[in-house]
């Protein structure tokens, strides 16, 4: 069985990414993951990856599906594999298909977690981290029992850049700029299915489930 997940920032994709794991006993696979690992192996392709993200430059979509071939060739992947964070854009949609089918797999669904915007916006804004151990609360969905202190160590939360509402909705905006495409593609192809991404982390696995068989 061969996933992608596709969703917005927020929507809970590593979440159910992890459940899908463990359910169905297959790999969840990011492209940091195989680039890191390439990379500390100095691999042929982790090197030419290395040239790239030492300028801070994007890695090329040719060596990125290099490295994804290599990844699903090894034997956790025989039952299949999830993606999450890649294909980022059409071009590697389609280079991604081309390798699908070069090794004889196919692709089964596409699960686009969907929520809506304000939500997600929620979600990330009201996040609080603990800078000292790393834990991570909300101001609605998940407060310390003291306002702005960690439960675990007495620290001062904090939070993050990223969770900042105008960050966040930077974020969103680039989100759909790149992502809407992939959508349309995956739609065209009928291996595109929407998961309302709202509710309880374990109802929104059952509506996983309940398309996946």
């Amino acid at each position: 069985m061969i996933l992608i997940l596709l969703g917005a920032p927020g929507v809970g994709k590593g979440t159910q990414g992890e459940l899908i794991s463990k359910h169905y006993n297959i790999p969840e696979i990011s492209t940091g993951d195989i680039l890191r690992s390439e990379v500390k192996n100095e691999t042929e392709l982790g090197k030419k990856a290395k040239v790239y993200m030492d300028k801070g430059e994007l890695v090329p979509d040719d060596v990125i599906i290099g490295m994804m071939e290599n990844r699903i060739k090894q034997n956790d992947c025989k039952n299949g594999f999830i993606l999450d964070g890649f294909p980022r854009t059409v071009a590697q949609a389609e280079a991604f298909d081309r390798m699908l089918e070069k090794n004889n797999l196919e692709l089964y669904k596409v699960l686009l977690i969907d929520v809506k915007e304000e939500e997600i916006i929620s979600r990330l804004t009201g996040r609080r981290v603990c800078p000292n151990c790393g834990a991570v609360y909300h101001i609605k969905n998940k407060p310390p029992k003291e306002e702005g202190v960690c439960d675990n160590c007495g620290s001062k939360l904090i939070q993050r850049d990223d969770d900042k509402e105008e960050v966040v909705r930077n974020r969103l905006e680039v989100y759909k700029k790149n992502t809407m495409p992939l959508v349309d593609y995956y739609t065209k192809s009928s291996k595109l299915v929407k998961i309302e991404g709202s509710g309880e982390i374990n109802d929104i696995f059952e509506r996983i489930k309940k398309v996946l068989g």
